[in-house]
């Protein structure tokens, strides 16, 4: 079996020219998907930056001499 040279035989010809069917039936659907696409515009949203903010008022404490307790309760005191 014999190799020929895909040059001289014309073989080369048929590849580039599927190479290039290929590339362009590619280059149609993308003008065809980006077409009929549409694109939502949305309205653009204006933040004013200006808005003073009021503060809550501080709340204090009457009591700040009660100790602390701790949520986790290790032992009740009626049991010993």
């Amino acid at each position: 079996m014999k190799i020929d040279n895909p040059f001289a035989s014309g073989q080369i010809k048929n590849y580039i020219l599927f190479y290039a069917a290929i590339v362009v039936i590619m280059i149609l659907f993308f003008i065809a998907s980006s077409l009929f696409n549409d694109i939502k515009q949305e309205k653009t949203k204006v933040f004013d930056t200006n808005v003073t903010l009021k503060k809550a008022p501080v709340l204090v404490e009457e009591n700040t001499t009660k100790e602390k307790k701790s949520p986790i309760v290790l032992m009740k005191k009626d049991v010993y």
